[in-house]
């Protein structure tokens, strides 16, 4: 639909895609194709459509895989034989009036 409200088919936003994809819009995905559809076609379009219709023309980028800074490690599991070998402590931090407070508790 068109900012007057007039009914677009969806070949029609199609090809609207593929001139902004073979134009300046070769690098972008369709968050911005979506952007580029309103201001330059002046369309009310959701992303999702966009989405949709990108995904019919084969034309999506591939997603990155994010790197997390530091990778999550996970609990060693340790066989404890005796007692006194294993100690754990449960913290929480709180802040009040720009000060910071801990509390422990014990099991």
């Amino acid at each position: 639909m068109d900012i007057h409200g007039n009914p677009v088919s969806d070949e029609q936003i199609k090809e609207y895609i593929i001139e902004l994809i073979e134009g300046e819009g070769y690098a972008y995905g369709y968050h911005k194709l979506t952007i580029c559809l309103r201001r330059k076609y002046k369309l009310v379009i959701n992303k999702k459509k966009v989405y949709r219709l990108c995904k019919e023309l084969d034309v999506l980028k591939p997603q990155r895989r994010v790197k997390r800074k530091h990778p999550r490690r996970v609990a060693r599991n340790r066989t404890v034989t005796a007692s006194n070998q294993l100690w754990e402590r449960m913290s929480s931090m709180a802040t009040y009036v720009g000060k910071i407070a801990f509390s422990f508790s014990w099991p």
